[in-house]
């Protein structure tokens, strides 16, 4: 018998996602060829992840890692896959400063943000809509703050975890203010795939990557030992308890929770008016 995948061409899928932990560990096993891709081959690029957002716009990427924010305005190209998702459960982006403050202080102070199309501006601007706001890059912001050229400052990713050491105070961890809002938990990131590859390949690419994260997480100690070189100099606890906040049950499948808070956070963003149309979000996979 002829094997008829022989006759079928290899197709190029260019996957892009952030050069984090949390990332690292979810396409360990695809960018490191553990299992059987078939005819399809992916090249894997790393950027931060306002670029991504951006570059989803124009449609550049045949799949990437998003913002849930930024998937308002790329739905009409994209399709969220079921699997990919980013959620905080009850944890999420925190807002910091050199002093203590409370949420009514935040009006009119100057927050340095890590983009205005990140699921994490879109939280403060639910959280706080008259807090001022500057772009700098994610992992600037703290400096930023501590050297007071902002007020306040929107921690993503790992700076999560160590602001304390660096003398800055919490203000608000929006994904425990998101969870006391709604009772549900905050949808930061997913992967997206663009409509134009037709059914049967998203179909594919849906599988893949969701075997993928799968992999990672049964073999976690290998997946955690080569996402620890995307950890920027976090100490391996640290790491390990940083890609189990955003690798999860919830990565594999949003579930039905996760679905509904996507449709809540986006819903909300639309009536707050940070959103300038309703957004019609379609799962695949």
């Amino acid at each position: 018998m002829t094997d008829r995948t022989q006759d079928v061409p290899t197709r190029t899928i260019r996957v892009a996602h952030s050069p984090d932990s949390d990332d690292a560990f979810m396409f360990y096993a695809l960018s490191q060829d553990k299992f059987d891709t078939g005819n399809l081959r992916f090249e894997h690029e790393l950027s931060d992840i306002e670029s991504l957002n951006r570059r989803a716009l124009t449609g550049e990427l045949e799949v990437s890692a998003v913002s849930i924010h930024a998937y308002a305005y790329i739905s009409d190209r994209y399709a969220l896959l079921s699997s990919g998702s980013s959620m905080g459960d009850k944890y999420g982006p925190r807002l910091v400063a050199k002093e203590k403050m409370g949420r009514e202080d935040l009006k009119g102070k100057t927050v340095a943000v890590p983009g205005e199309w990140t699921t994490a501006f879109l939280a403060l601007k639910l959280y706080e809509p008259e807090a001022e706001h500057i772009v700098v890059p994610f992992d600037e912001i703290m400096g930023f703050v501590a050297r007071g050229e902002a007020d306040v400052g929107l921690l993503i990713h790992e700076g999560q975890l160590y602001h304390e050491s660096e003398g800055l105070h919490l203000i608000e961890d929006l994904g425990e203010w998101w969870y006391g809002e709604t009772n549900l938990p905050l949808p930061l990131g997913g992967n997206v795939v663009r409509r134009d590859l037709g059914e049967e390949t998203i179909r594919e690419v849906a599988r893949l990557i969701k075997t993928s994260i799968q992999y990672a997480l049964d073999n976690r100690e290998e997946a955690l030992t080569y996402a620890l070189g995307y950890a920027r100099d976090l100490p391996p606890e640290l790491a390990d308890e940083f890609v189990s906040m955003y690798v999860n049950e919830w990565t594999v499948d949003y579930g039905e929770t996760g679905r509904e808070a996507v449709r809540t956070l986006l819903s909300r963003g639309y009536e707050a008016g940070v959103i300038p149309h309703e957004v019609e979000v379609e799962f695949v996979g």
